[in-house]
């Protein structure tokens, strides 16, 4: 299935699915001699980690990494760079009522009409699950990133209905990214503008509805005059401008929808074609704020690397 792979330097594939045996990620393109070892990964992964907390899934998982290759002596050999996270508690049986209903709110009845079929447990790749394989790369992404200084910090904005939980809702929020000291150059003129990859990395995770640069669609109620950068003073691009990051910090504020599945009672469609009313059981987020921020973390890291490598290649 096509659509697994991103980055034209710095390959990412990812695999794997939420109740299959496992999940991992595999990166193709990234220099050899970097210092990397399971650690460096599995403290990232320790921040996507369900099981803490109110508003996030009770699915106990170690989410313990193993790299299988492309790491000799603990550095990077220049070959590809596999890693796994085995699933060790997947519960399919909360999902047997549903393998002929749509939820509502699922990519269930997009991927059937795409492909004839879907997993109906926890929806396979459609699933949050297979962001664990994205912050596998994306650790390694920030290690790269690091030796250039260049930090991603992420913060909460606002959650909209913190005790939706208590309702067996779910909520939806709303968070800000700054790149500081991102390497300058980065981004094609024309086609491949930094700020239009890291926008489609963003988009690729599941959940997220907005996105905007720098002051975004403020910037629409402005005059040239108030919306023109002073260098070094103002920053209302974002810290890209003609599609290149200029050194100056990279903002964006993402808008993350509330959780489809909730416990609540719902209208949702057969295969048939007939409606049904059901609830969804199961141990589910009721946001995905907290769990997100590493997942748009390694995506920003992913992406940057990948132009890193693509601005780096253009030089004598």
């Amino acid at each position: 299935m096509p659509g697994n792979t991103f980055g034209k330097l710095f390959k990412v594939t990812t695999w794997g699915e939420s109740h299959g045996k496992a999940l991992g990620a595999v990166i193709d393109g990234c220099p050899p001699g970097l210092l990397l070892n399971e650690q460096d990964i599995q403290k990232e992964l320790d921040k996507r980690k369900p099981g803490k907390g109110n508003l996030i899934s009770k699915r106990k998982e170690k989410d313990k990494v193993e790299i299988l290759s492309g790491v000799f002596e603990g550095k990077t050999l220049g070959t590809p760079i596999s890693m796994i996270v085995r699933n060790h508690d997947a519960n399919s049986k909360d999902y047997k009522d549903l393998r002929n209903i749509f939820r509502p709110g699922h990519a269930d009845f997009t991927y059937y009409l795409k492909y004839g079929l879907w997993d109906f447990r926890g929806g396979g790749r459609a699933s949050g699950r297979e962001t664990v394989a994205r912050v596998m790369a994306g650790a390694v992404a920030k290690k790269i990133l690091s030796k250039h200084t260049t930090i991603i910090k992420s913060k909460v904005i606002n959650i909209a209905y913190p005790e939706a939980y208590k309702e067996g809702d779910s909520s939806g929020g709303t968070i800000e990214i700054i790149v500081k000291n991102p390497p300058k150059g980065l981004g094609e003129p024309v086609f491949d503008k930094l700020n239009a990859d890291l926008a489609m990395a963003v988009f690729s995770i599941g959940g997220i509805k907005g996105l905007e640069f720098g002051l975004g669609f403020k910037s629409a109620e402005l005059k040239g005059s108030e919306n023109n950068d002073v260098f070094n003073k103002t920053n209302n691009a974002g810290g890209i401008l003609g599609g290149i990051s200029n050194g100056e910090d990279i903002t964006i504020k993402i808008a993350v929808k509330p959780p489809s599945s909730i416990s609540k009672e719902q209208t949702a469609l057969t295969k048939n074609l007939k409606k049904v009313k059901i609830k969804i059981e199961g141990r589910h987020d009721s946001c995905l704020i907290p769990r997100i921020l590493p997942v748009i973390e390694s995506m920003i890291a992913i992406t940057l690397v990948d132009h890193l490598l693509r601005r780096n290649a253009i030089k004598l």
